[in-house]
């Protein structure tokens, strides 16, 4: 299995999937939803290996930031569209 890669807080549409875990790549955040087993095997090894990888980019770009804000603003609430076809 190779190391996913994704640039941390890069765009907002990459993602990183390591069994069933899916990190989510925003401009303001890192999404983490779902679960991963971390097995006593080699699968178990290379999925935590995966998983650090991920982490140690993002810890190095919040580390790098000189300016990091004590907190970001909640993301705006979503808004309800006319559905222009129907």
């Amino acid at each position: 299995m190779s190391t996913p890669r994704m640039k941390p807080y890069a765009d907002d549409a990459a993602s990183v999937t390591i069994g069933d875990l899916t990190l989510e790549n925003g401009q303001d955040c890192v999404t983490v939803g779902g679960s991963l087993d971390l097995t006593r095997d080699q699968a178990g090894l290379a999925h935590a290996r995966a998983l650090k990888a991920a982490l140690d980019a993002i810890m190095h770009v919040l580390e790098s930031n000189a300016t990091l804000p004590d907190k970001v603003a909640p993301p705006k609430a979503a808004t309800e569209v006319k559905n222009p076809v129907g």
